[in-house]
């Protein structure tokens, strides 16, 4: 196959002496793509922050340990006082120094929306002045239980809408990821059309030189015109022109490249074209269902639509009366010496019921629950709208993936067809029986046909890793790449 000649690795380009090289394929770009460019580093990042915000959110699913202490407070001012003796109220100066400490365990439900608490506390007071005295104040143990009984449930939305945020952030880190082998395979095309290119023109170089040598000995003996020999002279200046052209192009490709997969600037790349890929065919119904299931876009409804229902949840509620308990059960002491305070503990009962009327708004709540339907229709519209526009996308890229198969191989054959064309015109017109508007013609083939061969590698290859990055699904291994996430995590 003559294909391979024109895709040979550039030896010498305008770099530096010292510059390192590196031979990539297609699947080494994309891995490095993933492992080093600025733009995974990005997504690693955003991912993580959604990682930590769903490890709080178990955590707080779990029983809860706080400490709330008050190590020194001291009091000196005047205070209004009785006195017995006189009959009569005076100011006089009080001194008290206090401090305070307590441990509480909480454990949230999120079915019932409240919170079950046990705790501690210690308290001491010291008085000075006229009548100086000491006591401590505990409560060894108390357990209780608080609650809206008809207030919004927050714990209830949180449960149902913090894994599906998670679940988006994961799949989102896998779309994002998918989005950089797209990138790293259009970088990794443009270097290979750049390096394919400028191995053409130096051979047109060398042939046009070669070309101009033949026509002025033919020349010479009129075998043809000034005019084809002025030809075959323009053909030979434009050849390095577009030889200088194709340099600078292939240096920015090269550089371009080498920026995207965080390596030194001035590394020469050696790209390994893929061959033909296999024939996978991918069933629609298949990419389809795949797709509304893993699409993080579609996900990210889901979870509005959540959002949108938990705060139309929020603005009915608390539109309406609510009423809050609070109950607990424990024992208390008071005594003037610390271990006083744990002897003999008195039983402590606490029951608190709160009730909250709306009476007059002027309107206020009505509003923000027709705000919150609204804004729920909305987001549900919204919903839909993009669900068919991924569809949509899917379909015609699934389409497109199939015929791109088939191009590759035509691309193929079109390019050794140039090839033997274009060398079989030359060795004709070397011995005089071909002019010079059918070499040109025929280079010109085989330069169009090494374009059409590259272009159609990059797009079947575009649209291979936009199928993944709709669906997150691998349908050569017919796996979810979700699957492979986890694995690497």
């Amino acid at each position: 196959m003559k294909i391979s000649k024109i895709f040979l690795p550039i030896i010498a380009l305008l770099m530096p002496v010292t510059a390192s090289a590196m031979t990539l394929t297609l699947e080494k770009t994309i891995e490095l793509a993933n492992d080093s460019s600025l733009m995974a580093f990005r997504y690693r990042n955003m991912y993580q922050a959604s990682y930590w915000q769903y490890v709080s959110f178990k955590a707080n699913r779990l029983p809860s340990l706080s400490l709330t202490a008050t190590p020194a407070r001291y009091y000196r001012y005047m205070t209004q006082r009785y006195d017995s003796e006189q009959n009569i109220d005076i100011f006089r100066q009080q001194q008290m120094f206090s401090a305070s400490a307590g441990l509480e365990v909480t454990q949230n439900f999120d079915l019932l929306g409240g919170s079950l608490y046990l705790e501690t506390d210690l308290e001491y007071m010291r008085n000075f002045g006229q009548n100086k005295y000491t006591q401590y104040s505990s409560v060894p143990v108390r357990i209780g239980y608080r609650q809206d009984l008809l207030g919004f449930n927050a714990f209830k939305w949180e449960r149902k809408i913090e894994p599906l945020r998670y679940e988006k952030a994961k799949k989102e880190l896998i779309y994002n990821m998918e989005s950089v082998s797209e990138q790293a395979v259009s970088y990794f095309f443009a270097l290979a059309l750049a390096q394919a290119e400028y191995r053409l023109a130096e051979e047109n170089v060398a042939s046009c030189d070669t070309l101009y040598v033949i026509g002025e000995r033919r020349f010479k003996i009129a075998a043809i015109s000034r005019a084809d020999l002025l030809t075959l002279e323009l053909d030979k200046v434009n050849a390095r022109n577009t030889l200088e052209n194709c340099r600078i192009a292939l240096k920015r490709a090269s550089f371009s490249l080498a920026s995207f997969l965080g390596m030194d600037k001035n590394t020469e790349i050696e790209l390994k074209m893929p061959g033909r890929p296999l024939t996978t065919a991918i069933p629609l119904d298949l990419a389809l269902a795949m797709a509304k299931k893993n699409n993080p876009t579609l996900l990210g409804h889901r979870q509005t639509i959540l959002e949108g229902e938990r705060e139309f949840n929020r603005a009915k509620v608390e539109s309406r009366f609510n009423v809050s308990v609070n109950a607990s059960v424990g024992f208390n002491q008071v005594a003037d010496d610390f271990s006083g305070a744990y002897r003999s503990p008195l039983r402590q009962d606490l029951v608190s019921v709160s009730i909250s009327v709306p009476l007059i708004d002027w309107g206020v709540r009505k509003g923000k629950v027709n705000m919150a339907r609204n804004n729920l229709n909305v987001s549900r519209i919204a919903a839909r709208q993009d669900e068919l526009s991924v569809e949509e996308d899917l379909i015609m890229t699934v389409s497109d993936y199939e015929v791109r198969q088939r191009l590759i191989a035509s691309a193929s054959e079109a390019l050794d067809l140039a090839e033997t064309a274009y060398t079989q015109t030359r060795q004709r017109f070397i011995i005089g029986k071909a002019d010079i508007n059918s070499i040109t013609l025929s280079l010109n083939r085989r330069q169009e046909a090494a374009k059409n061969y590259i272009a159609a590698l990059q797009n079947y290859w575009l649209s291979h890793y936009k199928i993944r990055r709709l669906t997150l699904h691998d349908f050569e291994l017919d796996m979810p790449l979700s699957e492979k996430f986890e694995l690497k995590n």
